[in-house]
C-alpha cells in the first residue's frame, strides 16, 4: 500500500512543479520587485522598501482605476450571472430551435476578448455603425469612448455580453440535475411559479451560483483585452482598470517596480474578493 501511494504522489509532482514555475515564482519575483525604484530593464536597482506602496495612496489615476475595476468586476458578474440565468431558464425548456439559440448565445465565449473589444470598437467609434444608424432616424452621433462614464458603461456591457452564455451554461447544468418532484410537489400544494422558482430553484442552484460568480468576477477584476481595444483606457485613464494601468506603469513609464506594487494589490484585492464570496455561498449551502 505505501508503495502505491507513493506511485500515486508521484503523478502530482508535475502539477506541483507547473504550480510553482508559473504561479508562485511570479508572484514571490513581483512582491520583490515591488520593493524596488527599477525601470524594467535595466541593471540597476534600487531598493525602496514600501515607498511604492505609499504612492499608490495618492495616485489619482490609481483610485480611478480601480473604481473602474470594482465596475468591470462586481457590475459585470452581475449582469452575465442574471443573462445567463434568464437564458438558461428560457433555453431549458425544449422548442423547436433551442439548440441553435444555445450555441448563438454561447458562441461569444469562443471569441477572444481583445477581438470582442476590435468588432465593438468599430461599431461605437465616432463614426461607427452604431451613429451610421442613428444618422438614419435623425439622431446626431457621438464619440462614445470619448465620455469616460459612457465608455465604462459600453465596456461593462461588452464583457458582460460576451461571457453571458458561460453562465448560462453552468446554470443549466444546475437546472437539470434539479428532480422534478419537488415542482410537482409544490404544484400539488398550490405554489405559483414564482414560489418554486424562489424556494426550489435558487436554492439549489446555489452550488452554480457560486461556481458562475466566482469565475465571472474574477475574470471581471482582471479584464485587460476588452479595455485595450476599445478604449485603450482613455480618455485620460478614464476607463482604465488595473490591468491596463500595471501594463502603461510597467512598459510605458517604464516603473517596473510601481507596476508590481499595483499587481500585488490588485492579487490581494482579488484573493479576498474571492474568499469571502467562496465562505458566503458555503454557508448558503450548509443552510440548504
Amino acid at each position: 500500500m505505501r508503495k502505491r501511494m507513493r506511485q500515486m504522489n508521484l503523478m502530482y509532482l508535475p502539477a506541483l512543479c507547473m504550480v510553482l514555475l508559473f504561479v508562485l515564482y511570479p508572484l514571490f519575483r513581483s512582491v520583490y520587485t515591488s520593493l524596488l525604484n527599477w525601470n524594467g530593464y535595466s541593471p540597476t536597482k534600487r531598493f525602496v522598501g514600501m515607498e511604492n506602496y505609499l504612492d499608490l495612496l495618492t495616485d489619482k489615476n490609481f483610485r480611478l482605476s480601480f473604481l473602474n475595476t470594482l465596475l468591470y468586476g462586481f457590475g459585470s458578474t452581475f449582469l452575465q450571472n442574471v443573462l445567463g440565468l434568464a437564458f438558461a431558464l428560457f433555453l431549458n425548456t425544449r422548442f423547436k430551435g433551442h439548440k441553435v439559440v444555445r450555441t448563438i448565445v454561447y458562441m461569444p465565449v469562443m471569441i477572444s476578448g481583445l477581438i470582442m473589444g476590435y468588432i465593438m470598437y468599430f461599431v461605437v467609434r465616432n463614426h461607427g455603425a452604431l451613429n451610421e444608424i442613428l444618422s438614419w432616424f435623425g439622431i446626431a452621433g457621438m464619440d462614445w469612448m470619448g465620455n469616460g462614464t459612457v465608455g465604462r458603461l459600453i465596456i461593462t456591457l461588452v464583457n458582460s455580453w460576451q461571457f453571458c452564455g458561460f453562465c448560462m451554461v453552468i446554470y443549466m447544468a444546475g437546472l437539470q440535475g434539479i428532480s422534478q418532484q419537488y415542482y410537482e410537489a409544490a404544484a400539488i400544494d398550490g405554489a405559483t411559479s414564482f414560489t418554486s422558482f424562489r424556494y426550489i430553484t435558487l436554492p439549489l442552484l446555489i452550488p452554480a451560483i457560486s461556481s458562475a460568480v466566482i469565475v465571472n468576477l474574477i475574470g471581471g477584476l482582471k479584464l485587460y483585452d476588452v479595455v485595450v481595444s476599445l478604449s485603450d483606457g482613455g480618455p485620460n485613464y478614464a476607463t482604465s482598470s488595473l490591468s491596463y494601468y500595471i501594463n502603461n506603469r510597467y512598459f510605458e513609464a517604464e516603473r517596473a517596480g510601481y507596476a508590481s506594487a499595483v499587481g500585488v494589490v490588485m492579487f490581494l484585492f482579488i484573493m479576498f474578493c474571492s474568499i469571502i464570496m467562496n465562505r458566503y455561498f458555503r454557508r448558503r449551502e450548509v443552510e440548504m
